[in-house]
């Protein structure tokens, strides 16, 4: 059976591969939380802002073109709104949360001293400045998924009932919400990066 036919083979295959590289390379000889919910919060992370970048940079303008070519007999949106959207959505929204709960973890396995990780990032204290630039920036994102891009997507796809002009206006705020995101994901990942490797300049 080959494990590259479904997601979920293709998914654990890639674990078990990652383990063998793990004793192939030479184990540490003791669990590192540290290093587990960060691998962990740059899986679920990828998969959320890859997913936005989609969004932004593929699925809206695709959208765009689509309805625009509808009156020529191009084939609308219907198809990418009623079978990809649904489904993008819903890995979006779910590694947004995954993503900020991971990296909870991270920064609680990463501190040593007393008190809190996520303390001690949100109040950027000493030695979690920049982590904590990118929390704060993650917890606004986060908020922007569940709040205001989300509501407005099931109106936009018809998945709750709204009038045509409250679908204009859920239009527009959910584009707004999700190239906020897009904007802030920029220094929200170069908090994550300066954090271990130190500012670009």
């Amino acid at each position: 059976m080959n494990p590259l036919k479904s997601i979920t083979g293709t998914i654990i295959s890639g674990f078990v591969l990652a383990v063998i590289i793990i004793f192939l390379l030479g184990t540490a000889g003791t669990v590192n939380p540290w290093e587990f919910w960060v691998w962990m919060h740059v899986l679920v992370g990828i998969t959320w802002i890859g997913l936005l970048y989609y969004f932004n940079f593929v699925q809206v303008p695709a959208v765009g073109q689509a309805l625009a070519e509808a009156d020529s007999g191009g084939p609308g949106a219907a198809a990418i709104n009623k079978y990809v959207a649904p489904r993008a959505l819903l890995w979006f929204r779910w590694a947004a949360l995954a993503t900020w709960i991971t990296g909870a973890l991270a920064l609680e396995a990463m501190h040593t001293g007393e008190g809190s990780g996520v303390v001690a990032a949100f109040t950027l204290a000493e030695g979690y400045k920049a982590i904590g630039m990118g929390a704060w920036l993650g917890t606004i994102m986060l908020f922007n998924v569940w709040v205001l891009i989300w509501p407005n997507q099931k109106k936009i796809l018809g998945m709750v009932e709204a009038s045509a002009e409250q679908i204009a206006g859920a239009k527009t705020v959910a584009l707004m919400a999700s190239r906020t995101n897009t904007l802030l994901s920029i220094p929200m990942l170069l908090g994550m990066t300066a954090q271990g490797h130190g500012m670009p300049f």
